[in-house]
């Protein structure tokens, strides 16, 4: 356990280090980079062009004018942002990034880059975006233990697609329609894909043991509207069928510290499993970089058929508090109260607890570095807590990322057997040591489109009573093509808008 403690926080540390000591990327302009109040003051019908070449890093306030006359740039208490007023902003803000959008209603960093395809607004006030990722890949699980359990083989391809449209309404309010697809049932197949030590959920009655479930053919269909008070005060709600309720962090397809690993954390279901829920309903109230939202949602996980919408309920409830302190930085705390999650036990309610810190920072043109420490537990056993740590490095074309998982797991969520090999009783826990490294490449960029070929390995240490099962130190491996939309920069935007570089 030791040694990958140490491997991955060395990893991890140099990316936060390195992130932190960069200067504020994303524009360049003239003089020094410093808080608005330092800046000399220009006349309000002054223009300042920023550079069109970088990724677009954004601080607490930012956004786009695409008013036909450019961005213009105004000042706050992070430095250079650019004007709200009219294009595209926050899904539930119209005074902050749309950077900081997560899943559901949770934020990111301001400063997160972004992997999506926008429009700007038309005649009728409307705004396009759509994110989506396909990764076409083989996996192979516990490849060095033939004869052991877990070992699985699949070619198949995990994907999803997410589309919004926004449009102000009237001087304070903002209307936002999201949708979320996924084809996991036809590529990964109803019976999910092969994934050590992964559980959670069921099909044709039996519980998935090292697989991860599919998500649904549907897996959001929101609406939500905001009302700002001020710059500083929102207030909204957001209805979801099938939704996202105010519980844990950005799920882990839309983090985008995890964007380059396809398999979900082993934690999937300590953290964030409630990111498609049939039937969500969130109110939330932010006060500057501080956000309290309360959700009432049914609790039941999706069943197995992936194609129908489930019946509506409203039995549970959750609450979070997020705080972004700085465009880098994105904290939470969350708790909910699930009834009847799993459908192999309908009898037993669950107390999720999570707290998570999201870590964004540009180093340059196509460069930035993103990080994400999260923690989960379920109330079903005191020694069931999850851990989870992930970076990801863009430098240029290539991309440089891993993820480390402490978990403890009962015998029953392993459906582990008793006999004379592995005695346990109902309550017994397991610790799981997880560690991944991965790379890939940008083979193409065509049509604000990326092509990118990928590889990772994962390396297990297994608490020492299950090794009879699994092995001393299970190794799994993939191969993977992803497409997805390039990185948004300044240079897009501009262009977007009708202008041309000079």
């Amino acid at each position: 356990m030791n040694k990958f403690v140490l491997v991955y926080c060395l990893f991890l540390s140099a990316g936060l280090v390195l992130g932190q000591h960069q200067h504020h990327e994303g524009m360049s302009m003239p003089g020094k980079d410093m808080p608005g109040k330092d800046l000399p003051k220009k006349p309000s019908s002054t223009r300042t062009k920023a550079d069109t070449t970088k990724p677009m890093d954004h601080s607490a306030h930012a956004g786009m004018n695409m008013d036909g006359d450019g961005m213009e740039m105004k000042a706050t208490n992070y430095g250079l942002t650019m004007d709200t007023t009219m294009g595209m902003t926050h899904s539930l803000s119209r005074h902050l990034s749309m950077n900081r959008n997560g899943s559901g209603t949770s934020w990111h960093p301001d400063n997160t880059p972004m992997y999506a395809y926008m429009t700007h607004p038309t005649q009728k006030g409307w705004s396009y975006m759509l994110h989506y990722a396909i990764y076409l890949r083989y996996t192979g699980q516990n490849t060095n233990n033939p004869d052991r359990r877990g070992n699985g083989r699949q070619f198949g391809a995990p994907n999803w697609f997410m589309g919004m449209a926004q449009r102000k309404v009237g001087q304070r309010g903002l209307f936002q329609v999201r949708a979320m697809l996924s084809l996991d049932p036809l590529t990964v197949t109803n019976g999910g894909y092969p994934l050590l030590f992964q559980t959670g959920e069921s099909y044709k009655g039996q519980p998935l043991i090292d697989k991860q479930h599919p998500h649904d053919l549907v897996s959001e269909l929101s609406v939500s509207y905001s009302h700002a008070f001020n710059k500083d005060i929102d207030l909204y709600g957001y209805v979801g069928y099938p939704g996202e309720p105010a519980l844990g962090p950005p799920a882990f397809m839309h983090r985008i510290s995890s964007f380059n690993n396809p398999d979900a954390p082993l934690g999937h279901h300590w953290q964030d499993a409630t990111h498609i829920l049939f039937g969500v309903a969130t109110v939330g109230f932010r006060y500057k970089w501080v956000k309290l939202e309360g959700s009432t949602f049914k609790g039941r996980e999706p069943d197995e058929n992936r194609y129908n919408f489930d019946k509506p309920k409203f039995d549970s409830y959750s609450y979070r508090v997020s705080v972004n302190p700085s465009p880098s930085l994105a904290l939470q705390f969350s708790q909910g109260y699930l009834h009847s999650p799993e459908d192999a036990h309908p009898d037993e309610n669950v107390t999720r607890t999570t707290a998570s810190i999201l870590h964004s920072k540009g180093l340059g043109e196509g460069r930035y570095i993103t990080s994400a420490v999260v923690w989960g537990k379920n109330n079903n056993d005191a020694n069931e807590n999850s851990y989870l740590a992930e970076s990801s490095l863009q430098v240029d074309r290539f991309a440089f990322y891993g993820r480390y998982e402490n978990i403890r797991k009962s015998a029953e969520e392993l459906s582990i057997p008793f006999d004379e090999t592995i005695a346990h009783d109902h309550g017994k826990s397991y610790l799981i040591n997880n560690l991944t490294l991965g790379m890939n490449y940008r083979l193409a960029q065509r049509y604000k489109t990326d092509l990118v070929l990928g590889a990772q390995v994962t390396a297990a240490k297994p608490d020492h009573d299950l090794q009879t099962l699994y092995g001393t130190t299970p190794v799994s491996g993939q191969i993977y093509l992803r497409l997805s939309p390039s990185l948004m920069t300044m240079k897009t935007m501009h262009r977007m808008n009708g202008h041309h570089s000079h």
